[in-house]
């Protein structure tokens, strides 16, 4: 019989190394497909300079309100890495562009206008589009939009976080 000091002490490192690979498993990747994780993919950011104007906002379920995605301001939207035209055109009176990454993961953009056609290759900076009017976005700002597996994810996690601040002398 196991004397309870020891089965406390086995239940902790039972515990311990649960949390152990919890942690690990977030830097992961998302999937098991041997894909790099989200913020090793080198994506560039789709504008610049970069202000983020409103920020991703998970939703409590898949159904709930919450903001799927980063609002940018800016007025020419760049590629953020490499993909193919997937759609280009309007959605609910407003201009969509979405590109399609492989591996599932695909972004999307709105409202603007562009000239791509479906099918073409994009490369990581490229101009894609010109930001228009439209949808919940202010004047000069685009809507970007990231899905893996056809579920929303933080654009950020893609993007490397929020660009570092600078701090200007204060007076």
């Amino acid at each position: 019989m196991t004397p309870p000091s020891a089965r406390r002490r086995l239940a902790a490192i039972v515990v311990i190394l649960t949390l152990c690979a919890a942690l690990v498993g977030m830097n992961a990747p998302a999937r098991g497909d041997g894909a790099a994780p989200l913020a090793e993919r080198g994506w560039v950011w789709p504008v610049s300079p970069v202000r983020i104007v409103r920020g991703w906002e998970a939703p409590a379920h898949p159904y709930g309100p919450g903001h799927r995605g980063v609002d940018l301001a800016g007025t020419e939207v760049r590629a953020p890495a490499d993909g193919v035209v997937a759609f280009v055109g309007a959605v609910a009176g407003r201009g969509v562009l979405t590109i399609d990454h492989g591996g599932g993961l695909v972004s999307s953009f709105e409202p603007v206008v562009s000239d791509l056609a479906v099918g073409e290759h994009v490369a990581p900076g490229q101009p894609l589009a010109m930001v228009a009017e439209g949808g919940h976005t202010a004047p000069a700002t685009v809507h970007l939009g990231v899905r893996l597996d056809g579920e929303y994810v933080n654009p950020l996690r893609l993007l490397g976080g929020v660009p570092r601040a600078v701090l200007l002398p204060c007076c």
